[in-house]
């Protein structure tokens, strides 16, 4: 789920197994897979998060698992630990039942349950996708409650049980009202951007402005602060600055519910010896510094050929584990110590190079390894760059989530792989270092041509992107690729992200060559040539040209003369005594 925002009000959805929980979450949330939906009972186990906004209000939505008394399976006692917290931090609780199935007991145990709880509660009837169905939901107002019939599959009633929804919520926090705050100002200066009534500013000495402009009550002070509020306004709701997301990756039963609860030293996934516990993505946001960070649980990413023979669940869960890679800055793959590198794993952490996320390798279990020595660690990371040497670039850290040890390292080298992965290298250092590289190494001759490589320049971060431009991008040979990327790691770093290099093909382009001095003089002997031999063959010089004109030819008339024949005169009368 997408990280919420803090200081909204919380609505938790409760109720017995199976009755539709799943379906009015995502239907509320404006998702379709925010939650796993299955035909079957107990398919939710974890608390899970959403946003929601109804009649001008937003609230955080949070889906449990069914409400039982006793239950008599160890994993459904945690989700029932799960469901308890989500009411004791829900601001408001919506309360969903069956109306097929009409009142069971369960429903009544589930109703004690809350009688103790202090905050309001809302009864919704749900699968009453007809008339008869709705008549029937009469019923369950005997809870005490009142009860609002509902079809969260088809949307049938959940508009108005949304209206009766926010009338419940407590009073809109001060962080609330001040975002509203901003967005009603940045709407305001929008209008004015719109109708041409904005006006620019100078920021300078405000005294000196006052009294030049002859506004001694400094009211164009004050029109010049409002309208910086409003450029801080629309800044601030348009920074699109997301905390970073870290994910915590791997096949089932290595360790990352037991790893991402050590972090937050409380309960807040379940965690059991049996595989596949976890099945939907769970988001936690933490304090970091002066900002947050928001971590993801995932499911065991199974094998294709188990996910195919298995329950939908399962499909679900490991397609949401994909989908939580692609949306995380670095991930954390977790492995086992005991069992080592799997086929599996390396499967998984191709797939995070190949989506461009930083990855951190956590050796978990470390507690586990019999026999360890101070070169333990060393042989282990060794076996994994000879398993996986497509991850030379990724940290590997042995930890132990059932003991504490170094799971704080974990977050640290995330963090650092998260600003290496916004890491930008300036257009003169990146050609600098090209050059140097082509000196000592120049790219392999391929086909009997050498390919030249020009310059480059990043094109992008996370993850980095830098395009090389060559006059055959296709003959850089991998190795010399390679190379280059090893050259740009030992300058600029970039640990624990994959960057991607581009080769494209420079276009050239031919401007017309200025004539020499030697083509200019032959061009000239070979006009004298040609006019020699017209007069040879009886043809008279070029007119136009100076023998033209010393043989008779037509001349221009100088200015202020009429163009006569004699040859001194312009007038054309004959001279005295001639």
């Amino acid at each position: 789920m997408a990280h919420v925002p803090a200081g909204l009000p919380v609505v938790a959805i409760v109720g017995r197994p199976n009755v539709g929980k799943s379906t009015l979450f995502n239907r509320v949330v404006g998702d379709a897979r925010a939650a796993i939906v299955e035909d079957r009972a107990r398919t939710t186990r974890d608390r899970l998060y959403g946003k929601a906004e109804w009649n001008d209000r937003r609230f955080i939505l949070i889906d449990t698992g069914g409400l039982e008394v006793d239950p008599d399976d160890p994993i459904e006692a945690k989700v029932q630990e799960q469901a308890r917290l989500a009411i004791s931090q829900a601001d408001v609780i919506v309360l969903v039942v069956d109306a097929i199935t009409g009142m069971t007991a369960s429903d009544q145990e589930a109703a004690e349950l809350l009688r103790s709880a202090r905050a309001p509660i809302v009864v919704v009837v749900n699968k009453a996708d007809n008339a008869k169905r709705e008549l029937d939901a009469n019923e369950f107002f005997e809870l005490g409650w009142d009860a609002y019939p509902i079809s969260a599959a088809h949307g049938r009633g959940v508009a108005d049980f949304l209206d009766e929804l926010v009338k419940v919520l407590p009073p809109e926090s001060a962080q609330e009202l001040a975002r509203k705050a901003r967005e009603l100002e940045v709407e305001r200066w929008e209008r004015e951007v719109a109708e041409g009534r904005l006006e620019p500013f100078i920021v300078g000495d405000d005294d000196d402005d006052a009294e030049k402009d002859g506004d001694e009550d400094g009211s164009a002070v004050a029109e010049a602060d409002a309208q910086a509020a409003r450029w801080d306004a629309e800044m601030a709701l348009a920074s699109t600055d997301e905390p970073p997301a870290i994910a915590f990756v791997g096949r089932p039963n290595v360790g990352k519910s037991s790893l991402l609860n050590a972090i937050l030293g409380e309960e807040r996934t379940i965690v059991s010896d049996i595989p596949g516990t976890t099945r939907d993505s769970i988001d936690t946001a933490i304090p970091w510094g002066r900002s947050e960070i928001v971590l993801i649980d995932t499911a065991g990413i199974r094998r294709r050929g188990k996910v195919a023979s298995g329950p939908a669940a399962d499909k679900y869960a490991t397609l949401r584990s994909m989908r939580a890679i692609e949306r995380a800055d670095v991930a954390v793959l977790v492995i086992d110590a005991v069992e080592g590198l799997t086929a599996q794993d390396a499967h998984v952490a191709g797939y995070i190079v190949e989506e461009g996320r930083g990855l951190v390798v956590a050796v978990n279990k470390w507690d586990l390894v019999a026999e360890k020595t101070d070169k333990t660690f060393d042989q282990y990371v060794t076996w994994i760059r000879a398993e996986v040497p497509f991850l030379d670039f990724a940290p590997i850290l042995s930890i132990s989530a059932k003991t504490g040890q170094r799971v704080d390292r974990v977050l640290e080298m995330a963090v650092d792989i998260w600003g290496e992965r916004r890491r930008r290298i300036s257009t003169g250092a990146l050609n600098r270092l090209l050059q140097e590289a082509t000196e000592r190494a120049a790219p392999p001759p391929v086909r009997g041509r050498r390919p030249k490589i020009f310059y480059a320049t990043q094109a992008g971060i996370a993850p980095p992107t830098f395009v090389f431009f060559a006059n055959d991008a296709s003959s850089v040979h991998f190795s010399y690729r390679r190379y280059l990327e090893n050259r740009i790691r030992e300058e600029f770093g970039f640990d624990g992200t994959p960057i991607r290099l581009v080769f494209r093909d420079r276009t050239a382009v031919k401007l017309p060559r200025k004539p020499s001095r030697a083509a200019t003089v032959a061009a000239g002997g070979a006009r004298a040539k040609a006019g020699a031999q017209r007069r040879s063959a009886g043809a008279g010089p070029i007119p136009g040209s100076p023998g033209a004109r010393a043989a008779g030819g037509p001349r221009k008339p100088g200015p202020g003369k009429s163009g006569g024949t004699g040859g001194s005169g312009g007038s054309g009368r004959t001279r005295k005594g001639s």
